[in-house]
């Protein structure tokens, strides 16, 4: 490991220099390799890791074995970051389905810095709310869509954090990723094929061809691009600061007697007698 002073991610980036000062003299420069486990479902996270490079999938185990993806991210997110907010288990599997490289912090350090910092705080909030993005939606479209329409998402999703148009993906990881059988990932990956959208080979390369594979996408796919392109924009990423608003009081009853009396005294006793008595 190695320390490192460029920012590669993105969410990192978009904090004001003084903020990211805090975090620097921490981090550390680490190489992601190819299915790598940076931290399993119920264990507690030891580390947090902001992606430059590469893919990492957050893969949700069963009590029977059987898993699923629930998110893909790369550096415009991080790993773990939740547990900077106290002690935690991670509710899911992260592992790296495209190799890469990463910043990595303790979760002590991250919450020191987070504790001083308004803006590592809205950072956090503003990467939870991508996270619940992807969840829903991927929730959804796992509901409503074909596998083909669903694997061919996830390539695109994989194919916008990496370099290149082959994908270093085993039939293995993509099953892992769908939450099917092996034999369903063959048929699936036939049809990709009979249309043109991917072309595969033994080595565990899957080579897309993009605009095919984006009609063979459901909708889903475009509609969580542009929404976590837009949550982690550098607009997205500003703080919001709500409106101040005046407050209106109602007015004191008895306040308002004394101020009218002060601006029309009358005399004591009866009312003055007209000047002819």
């Amino acid at each position: 490991m190695e320390p490192t002073t460029r920012v590669g991610n993105r969410l990192l980036g978009a904090l004001p220099a003084a903020d990211f000062d805090l975090l620097a003299p921490y981090l550390r420069k680490v190489s992601l390799e190819g299915d790598a486990v940076l931290v399993r479902s119920g264990d507690l996270v030891e580390q947090i890791y902001f992606p430059l490079s590469g893919t990492i999938a957050f893969i949700m185990d069963m009590p029977n074995g059987q898993t699923v993806a629930t998110a893909v991210i790369g550096n415009e997110g991080a790993v773990g970051i939740l547990s900077a907010l106290g002690p935690s288990r991670s509710p899911m599997t992260a592992v790296v389905r495209v190799a890469g490289t990463s910043l990595q912090i303790s979760p002590a350090r991250f919450q020191a810095a987070l504790i001083r910092s308004a803006a590592i705080r809205d950072a956090v909030q503003i990467y939870t709310r991508v996270l619940l993005a992807q969840f829903q939606h991927v929730a959804a479209c796992n509901a409503l869509h074909s596998v083909e329409a669903r694997l061919a998402r996830w390539l695109l999703h994989i194919h916008d954090r990496v370099d290149g148009d082959f994908l270093p993906l085993t039939q293995e990881a993509l099953a892992e990723l769908l939450g099917v059988r092996r034999t369903t990932v063959t048929h699936v990956v036939h049809k990709l094929r009979t249309l043109r959208a991917i072309r595969s080979n033994r080595r565990g390369l899957i080579e897309i061809d993009r605009p095919r594979l984006e009609s063979a996408a459901c909708e889903c796919y475009d509609v969580m691009r542009r929404r976590i392109d837009q949550i982690v924009s550098p607009e997205g990423m500003k703080p919001h600061i709500p409106p101040v608003h005046k407050i209106v009081r109602a007015p004191d009853p008895l306040l308002v007697k004394v101020d009218v009396a002060q601006r029309h005294p009358r005399t004591h006793g009866t009312s003055p007698r007209p000047r002819d008595h």
